[in-house]
């Protein structure tokens, strides 16, 4: 009976810990230090606060008790040497073990900013520039990360998810940080390396964006504690600023960071923090050999055997892994357990488990009904919507498409339209129907020049362009808050691009409408999109300026 007692607990803790940990501790001392522990597990009592709450545990008493078992196990049976690590990162964890009715009703919808333990500086800043209340999102994650514990965030487009990650690293890093919190960890190595964070973002505009999310709450005179590094910059002139303002954080895409990195021009040995932003677009395939680097080069992975390192090599801090997304696909939970540790998943009013996101099955929309294996991709893509949108489609012919969107924006009075299509070439075409109907629009994709598509971005934002007609390039990262309708005029290939693109409006709790015209073959993906996604997509026209809902049936035959 103790040799199969001990079997079952070796292939308890191998499921959850890494073999390597795990065989660390001499294997007699470790079983039977535990089977005596497992007997006195208490849960913990009191109230929680935001700033207390490290895990939501949604599992039901079986993970509770494997959590449990796990922190026992650690605490009784690691080395002397390791043993204040172990007991560091029990101490942070110590409110995991608590029952699941007491998570649910914690307090995690802060009504303000100080209650999350963000330094008065930063505090000051914030009211400046108008942030009050935090969102749900941001009232999760901010404890979660000033906790010290590696993350990945999920929340629906437009939730506030920069934010989120940006103030726990300001709390920390830079100008605005909390004087009386210890620098970094190595003293001396991270002055002399500078860089305390890095920020990575798929896209030149979403990059951007950061950075100016960064200056805003820096303030002008602190604005060079951040250095944008993005792609089809001149690098010379990125070079020169990283050499003259000393950044404490860098903003940037895969390929410019790795390329300077590669050169010896960017250091991030000491960093303290590494943010992937809209990671699961990050693991593509063209990101690949330069994210290899970054993740090599950036810190050290938090738990890593610092032995494992090349004696001659710089000394390495350890780095905070977060990871950012709208959605959160099995790849990305692979990539966090090989790239963070022991990440937590931060959710809107949840902290909780890797565990509780299993493999999906691909999701498309030409095949058969999705199985069950697909469910948790679907739900995540119905829960990145924004919850304040009306969905709308329109069947009409091709030809026709162009003049619908026009009395479209007439007939909802849209201010700020977003017009997705599939195909670069077909931009220009539909910008030179509109304008030549009186209407301000301008395309943007990834052909155009940085400097092409920052104008264009900020005449769309001052309201001088008023239809931006773009690909799925600026279906992740562009924030315009006042958008106000997006328009598929070029159905998505699937649910999760439909939510991309609708999360373009309707964001920070704002209404907005989400259109997709299409011909009469393809009313079936929207049926299909409505199914997956759970939502009501209704049928429409436009008739003498007004929407006006329709039979599904009658628009066919119209059509027709």
């Amino acid at each position: 009976m103790p040799v199969l007692f001990s079997a079952r607990l070796v292939l308890l803790v191998g499921e959850t810990l890494p073999l390597r940990r795990f065989f660390q501790a001499s294997s007699t001392s470790y079983l039977h230090s535990s089977v005596h522990c497992l007997s006195h597990v208490e849960p913990q009592h009191g109230p929680l606060t935001p700033l207390s709450i490290s895990l939501n545990n949604e599992n039901e008493s079986r993970t509770n008790n494997k959590v449990n078992k796990l922190k026992q196990l650690g605490s009784s049976s690691l080395a002397s040497k390791s043993r204040a690590k172990t007991i560091g990162i029990n101490k942070n964890k110590a409110v995991g073990v608590t029952k699941k009715q007491q998570i649910e009703s914690a307090p995690f919808a802060a009504k303000s900013f100080a209650e999350l333990g963000l330094p008065h500086l930063l505090l000051e800043r914030l009211e400046n520039e108008g942030f009050t209340v935090p969102t749900e999102v941001q009232s999760a994650a901010i404890p979660t990360i000033l906790n010290n514990h590696d993350a990945i965030m999920q929340s629906y487009t437009g939730s506030g998810k920069t934010l989120a990650y940006l103030l726990p690293i300001l709390s920390n890093v830079g100008p605005l940080r909390n004087k009386t919190s210890e620098g970094n960890s190595d003293g001396e190595l991270g002055k002399k390396m500078g860089i305390e964070a890095v920020v990575v973002a798929p896209s030149r505009e979403l990059g951007m964006q950061i950075v100016r999310e960064f200056e805003k709450i820096l303030g002008l005179a602190n604005k060079k504690a951040v250095q944008q590094l993005v792609g089809g910059a001149n690098r010379s002139r990125q070079e020169e600023a990283l050499r003259k303002n000393k950044p404490a954080i860098v903003v940037g895409t895969p390929g410019r960071i790795a390329e300077l990195s590669a050169a010896g021009k960017l250091h991030t040995h000491g960093c303290r923090y590494l943010i992937l932003d809209e990671v699961d677009e990050l693991l593509s395939f063209n990101f690949r050999e330069d994210m290899h680097r970054i993740l090599e080069h950036v810190g050290r992975r938090s738990g890593a055997d610092p032995r494992a390192q090349n004696g001659t090599a710089p000394r390495r801090v350890e780095r905070q892994t977060i990871m950012v997304s709208a959605t959160v696909p099995f790849s990305v939970v692979r990539a966090a357990r090989s790239w963070a540790n022991d990440p937590l998943l931060v959710q809107a009013n949840k902290v909780g488990l890797l565990e509780t996101i299993s493999p999906p099955t691909p999701v498309n929309l030409s095949g058969s009904a999705p199985s069950s294996n697909s469910n948790s991709t679907l739900t995540q893509a119905a829960e990145s919507l924004p919850p304040a949108l009306k969905h709308y489609y329109c069947v009409t012919k091709l030809q026709h498409k162009v003049d619908t969107l026009r009395r479209c924006i007439h007939a909802l009075d849209a201010k700020y339209v977003i017009v997705f299509m599939n195909h670069i070439k077909q931009l220009k075409d539909v910008v030179f129907k509109l304008e030549a109907r009186g209407m301000e629009a301008a395309e943007l994709h990834g052909d155009l020049g940085k400097l092409a598509r920052s104008t264009t971005l900020k005449k769309f934002k001052n309201g001088e362009v008023r239809v931006l007609v773009t690909n799925e390039l600026s279906a992740r990262g562009l924030d315009v808050a006042e958008c106000d309708l997006v328009v598929n005029l070029d159905l998505p290939t699937d649910s999760i691009h439909y939510a991309h693109r609708a999360g373009r409006t309707g964001r920070l709790g704002r209404s907005g409408t989400v259109l997709s015209i299409c011909e009469e073959p393809e009313v079936f993906v929207v049926r299909k999109l409505q199914k997956q996604l759970g939502i009501p997509i209704s049928c429409c026209d436009f008739v003498e300026g007004k929407l006006l809902l329709k039979e599904e049936e009658k628009i066919l035959n119209a059509v027709k």
